[in-house]
């Protein structure tokens, strides 16, 4: 323990210094990957069930993906190696068993953007009683994050001309120009971005309320609204093609808030009728009472050959750029 203190204040001391150098903001920036999660840890407490707790939440599958695929990726680290971790992790968990019962958040402490956690307990069931109250906070705090980390790399990397989407929707939205517009009319726009392995899109378009509100049937609503703009635009290579909301699995629906604004989150997957392709979906219908309209954005990923996680939260950080003005 005595250890971990001492590691802790020298490290804390080297990276302080080099944090606070506005001159060198190179040194200054996080450097880990998209989703990920450095944990510093023992290996009895890794191994043991502190460790199955963490990984139970903190790399339970995500919502909606046609294949299983963690939420985080999470690695471990010991204490000899915290220094390093400490100068380039975007998202920390320091665990420390022989202390006082203690959980911590601070951000930005080392470097920027930064988010450390500290769980501290005198046993393990004080650890596990902790990383069972706290872990949906982190998870939420981390996904902001890494949001906010992926709309800063889509800035840097340059953005699309959008005054079509401004004129038409009364939104701006930060798309990064490897998007081109695939479609463009009055009232939908299909912005689309080949990959390697497929591609990635978002969607843009409003439908009047009735459209999600009839008869209070919110899901199915949202499935015949998705459905029915896949029949009109979205076509495979074979005639009679078209994307559908897929069939065997039901989304999963959540009423959440977009800006202030009230909305509906939807995640599932998506097929390609008479065809072999398909994937997952996020779809945001927001109410827009200023219009008197649902606004709906959406993004849809065709990658049958890569992972998807980090595609949905590269979409979703698009999507979350969208400000109403």
């Amino acid at each position: 323990m005595i250890r971990i203190k001492q590691i802790l204040f020298f490290v804390f001391v080297l990276c302080a210094v080099g944090c606070n150098n506005t001159n060198d903001a190179e040194a200054t920036a996080s450097k880990s990957n998209i989703n990920e999660i450095y944990i510093i840890i023992n290996d009895a407490l890794w191994n043991g069930d502190v460790g199955d707790s963490l990984r139970r939440k903190l790399a339970a599958p995500v919502d909606g993906l046609t294949q299983e695929e963690p939420l985080f990726t999470l690695n471990q680290y010991h204490d000899t190696t915290f220094d390093a971790v400490l100068k380039k992790g975007r998202n920390i968990i320091i665990v420390n068993e022989g202390s006082d019962k203690n959980f911590t958040s601070k951000k930005d402490t080392f470097c920027s953007p930064q988010n450390v956690f500290t769980f501290s307990g005198e046993t393990v069931e004080e650890l596990l009683e902790l990383i069972d109250m706290y872990s949906y906070d982190i998870i939420m705090k981390i996904k902001e994050t890494e949001i906010a980390e992926n709309q800063k790399r889509n800035e840097e990397e340059g953005l699309l001309d959008i005054t079509h989407i401004r004129q038409q929707f009364n939104v701006g939205l930060m798309v990064p120009t490897t998007y081109t517009y695939a479609i463009q009319n009055d009232n939908f726009v299909w912005l689309k971005k080949d990959i390697p392995s497929g591609n990635t899109n978002i969607l843009l378009y409003s439908v009047p309320y009735h459209r999600i509100e009839h008869e209070k049937t919110i899901l199915g609503n949202i499935i015949s609204m998705r459905d029915s703009i896949g029949s009109l635009y979205i076509h495979g290579q074979e005639k009679g093609t078209h994307m559908k909301t897929e069939e065997a699995y039901s989304p999963y629906l959540f009423m959440t808030s977009f800006k202030d604004k009230r909305a509906f989150e939807t995640r599932g997957n998506w097929d390609m009728e008479n065809d072999f392709m398909n994937g997952p979906f996020l779809n945001y219908a927001i109410r827009d009472n200023k219009h008197q309209c649902y606004l709906v954005i959406e993004g849809f990923i065709y990658s049958p050959s890569s992972p998807k996680r980090d595609l949905i939260i590269e979409l979703e950080s698009i999507i979350k750029s969208l400000e109403f003005q």
